[in-house]
């Protein structure tokens, strides 16, 4: 018996057959344009208990148990024990990404400050690694919005701000999903759906991954509802749904997921040696 399904126990003493419906799988997402297509038609679904979020904020989640799966960002997957991937869809590129940029004043390999938007931790350790191996530089990472105010020479920025909000006065620009390809001739996953071990997802994993197939079905839906409010013109929302963004998950992007968890601990962003990368498998009943 999965938590999905409901179960019907019987009173030896009466013979009577209540029913019982198993708690609801709480599953955390991004609160994003970007996540859209991954949970779409999940908000309706009276078994689940779907709850949106920023993706920093979705580990907490997890720790605490609050969610049994999330639409993790990948380097978060570091920091904490006995989680294991559920390939059922992620948010990744397989070149440029329109939406995770370094905006700098001087060129990329000059820069000494970097202030960050932290929303995202894995755009953030992405930056932190193609600076270092790419360019061969290590700056000073800030916080963008609870930062002292001091100079910077670049930004870092993602989502909607960088469609919506793009800073003037900052010549130079590095597209992270791009410099990535260049760098490992690889894909790159941002966020990834992951479980607690030893939840029982019932059949979850098959609903995201019809779920991502519908929402890819109709984003023409999604973006007037979406994006268009968000101040995203519609053709380049188009554009970045269904050209600039991959949603799947196969070998060649669990091949990228391990090498960036191995970059990021040689830049020291987690500790070395990084944790396996588990798959979840259903408990046997």
């Amino acid at each position: 018996m999965t938590r999905l399904m409901q179960a019907r126990l019987t009173d030896s003493s009466t013979g009577f057959r209540p029913s019982v419906i198993a708690p609801a799988l709480r599953v955390g997402s991004v609160s994003y344009l970007n996540a859209k297509p991954l949970i779409y038609g999940l908000e309706n679904a009276a078994d689940l208990d779907l709850s949106l979020d920023i993706p920093s904020r979705l580990l907490a989640g997890l720790r605490e148990k609050r969610f049994d799966v999330a639409l993790l960002p990948v380097i978060d997957f570091q920091r904490l024990e006995n989680l294991c991937v559920v390939p059922s869809g992620g948010i990744g590129c397989d070149g440029p990404t329109l939406t995770v940029r370094i905006f700098s004043k001087k060129p990329i390999g000059r820069i000494r400050t970097l202030a960050c938007d932290t929303d995202s931790h894995t755009s953030v350790a992405l930056a932190r690694i193609i600076l270092s191996k790419y360019y061969g530089i290590a700056p000073t990472f800030t916080d963008l919005v609870h930062g002292d105010g001091a100079p910077t020479d670049a930004l870092l920025l993602i989502g909607d701000k960088v469609i919506c909000e793009e800073p003037s006065g900052f010549d130079h620009q590095l597209d992270l999903g791009h410099a990535w390809k260049k760098l490992t001739g690889l894909p790159f996953v941002f966020a990834i759906w992951t479980a607690r071990q030893g939840i029982d997802l019932g059949d979850l994993p098959q609903r995201l991954i019809q779920a991502r197939i519908d929402g890819l079905a109709h984003v023409n839906d999604l973006i007037p509802q979406y994006a268009i409010p968000r101040g995203w013109p519609a053709g380049m929302a188009l554009q970045y749904l269904t050209i600039y963004l991959k949603f799947d998950i196969g070998e060649q992007q669990l091949k990228a997921m391990r090498l960036f968890h191995q970059l990021a601990a040689q830049c020291d962003v987690i500790s070395s040696p990084p944790l396996e990368l588990e798959i979840y498998n259903p408990p046997h009943l």
